[in-house]
């Protein structure tokens, strides 16, 4: 996401639906850039269930680079390197506008690709659907993209992971690290998978220290700099030791935070790099393992059209999807012991984040006492409030 955004519910936003599971795998080569768009065509040659070498293209919002959002994605990308007859193409900064369109075009056409991971929310509407019904034999799956049988071409599809579980063990890692009992949040917009991140980071915490608080600061949108150099100042100035954010891009939070000489908790990708002494882990995503699994799937001959594969994939740490970052050396053996119980249970099913009795931040019960709320759970995807502990309003 970025400021060029449309008012569209965020990329990232889980979709309903269940988590759907299957055997997939790719290759990838580096390509940069695409060709001057020509005119629509028929759909490429390479048929995915043939032995022929089958090409696949990403496209980012931002740069591959960015320490966030993007970069995770290009990660995932570079992780595939391990299969036969899979070529990867791909586009980086191409912003939400029919330049999308072109770009998809371009790489069907000129390059053959019979599936296309276009990762950025705002590709989806109008643009993917635009040219998924161009070009009917080509494979489309989208980050977050809401999905709708019957209404969106067969040939789209959507995939997503449940990263506040990472979210709960970096959470777990803070408050055994913080000795103030003051945490920090540095989030974009209180949208409820924003908001899912910000509460599942404060549950972990408070499984340790109870009384621990998180104090969140939205700056309004995905990439603000500025804003987000400010709030985590402000953070610090505040008594905050630990922070952590929910951004495009992390860089600036964690290497402010670094400066200021207080501890940090990335997301999306690794940014250690950029914080060697107050860096202690990361929600990190794994897309490796979701797109080993959609092209495995598709050299076996199964597709979106046939429902082999399935129009919703979704998944948690026992699935691959997350991760937490390193541990820095600022992590006690304690805590990576806690965090590592706590991302075993997650694994195997046995820790439920959202157990009642939880009461928001301002007294009202939200998940009453004897109630769990699963992953998938339809009250997750509207959540609107904040958990107690944390100190800051939705609107």
């Amino acid at each position: 996401m970025n400021t060029r955004r449309s008012p569209q519910p965020s990329r990232r936003q889980i979709i309903r639906g269940l988590l759907a599971t299957g055997a997939f795998g790719a290759t990838s080569r580096l390509w940069t850039g695409c060709a001057p768009t020509p005119a629509p065509t028929s759909s490429p040659a390479n048929s995915a269930a043939s032995a022929s070498p089958l090409t696949i293209g990403y496209i980012y919002v931002g740069p591959k680079d960015d320490y966030g959002y993007n970069q995770a994605h290009f990660l995932g990308k570079e992780g595939l390197k391990s299969l036969a007859n899979a070529t990867t193409v791909d586009q980086a900064s191409v912003p939400e506008t029919v330049e999308v369109q072109e770009v998809m075009r371009n790489m069907i056409d000129q390059n053959q690709a019979a599936v296309l991971f276009p990762t950025s929310f705002g590709y989806f509407d109008p643009h993917i659907l635009k040219v998924a019904g161009d070009f009917p034999e080509v494979q489309f799956f989208h980050c977050g993209g809401l999905y709708e049988e019957g209404k969106h071409p067969k040939n789209v599809g959507s995939y997503f992971g449940y990263i506040d579980e990472a979210q709960y063990v970096a959470g777990i890692v803070a408050a055994y690290t913080s000795k103030l009992g003051k945490l920090g949040f540095v989030a974009a917009k209180p949208i409820s998978q924003v908001l899912r991140n910000v509460n599942s980071f404060t549950l972990g915490a408070r499984s340790v220290k109870p009384s621990i608080t998180t104090q969140v600061v939205f700056t309004g949108d995905w990439a603000l700099p500025v804003k987000e150099a400010e709030a985590t100042n402000s953070l610090v100035d505040q008594g905050v030791d630990v922070i952590t954010c929910h951004v495009d891009s992390p860089k600036v939070v964690i290497e402010t935070a670094e400066k200021r000489g207080v501890y940090s908790s990335g997301y999306h990708a690794n940014q250690s790099v950029l914080a060697p002494k107050g860096y202690l882990t990361g929600a990190e995503w794994n897309w490796t393992t979701v797109y080993t699994e959609v092209i495995q799937s598709i050299q076996a001959g199964k597709t979106l059209m046939n429902g082999g594969i399935p129009h919703l994939l979704r998944g948690g740490y026992k699935d691959g999807f997350v991760k937490i970052s390193d541990y820095g050396p600022a992590v006690s053996a304690e805590a990576k012991q806690a965090a590592d119980a706590a991302k075993a249970k997650l694994q195997d099913g046995s820790l439920v984040i959202y157990k009642g009795e939880i009461k928001d931040n301002t007294g009202k019960t939200v998940v009453p006492a004897g109630k769990e709320l699963g992953q998938r759970a339809i009250e997750l995807e509207s959540m609107a409030w904040l958990v107690e502990g944390v100190i800051g309003k939705v609107k």
